[in-house]
């Protein structure tokens, strides 16, 4: 059984990448070539909720991720930025769904519609779900970032 952790992280940089890579940094996950997949959680996989994530391998390596991720500029007049991953799962495959906004209730809400959503196409036991936010309040003249991720198991050597 492999484990899936799930970590968020903020960053602030002079550059939109910059403070996505700083995001990443805060996560423990920006030495890695990101690979995003949609949704489904395989059946033997296991959640595990965590600060940052642990060293998953040599830097450079491929890294399966879902990704849920917001950058505001350094002329955004929100008070905060905030994104997030939900998941659902039970006894078989499990989903995750991210939603991003300004607003960390509505952001919330939006996960748990679209995980019933996904659950409702499916025929598979849910019994269980939940979700994990990245909230910051943007810094004026740079851009602020959140990210969530989901890390499938350990990284894997891209060449």
């Amino acid at each position: 059984m492999s484990t899936i952790h799930v970590a968020g992280g903020v960053g602030v940089a002079p550059t939109e990448m910059s403070a996505y890579d700083a995001a990443l940094a805060d996560a423990n996950l920006h030495n890695y070539n990101l690979i995003t997949v949609s949704s489904v959680i395989p059946a033997d996989g296991r959640l595990e909720v965590v600060d940052e994530a642990p060293d998953l391998g040599p830097a450079g390596n491929r890294l399966t991720v879902v990704q849920g991720k917001t950058v505001a500029g350094p002329e955004s007049s929100a008070e905060a930025i905030t994104t997030g991953i939900g998941w659902a799962t039970g006894p078989g495959p499990g989903l995750f769904y991210e939603a991003s906004g300004d607003d960390p209730e509505a952001v919330e809400a939006e996960i748990r519609r679209g995980l019933a959503a996904g659950c409702e196409l499916r025929e598979w036991t849910i019994t269980d779900r939940d979700v994990h936010l990245s909230t910051v309040e943007p810094v004026a003249g740079q851009y602020t970032a959140a990210v969530v991720l989901a890390a499938y198991g350990e990284s894997e050597p891209i060449l």
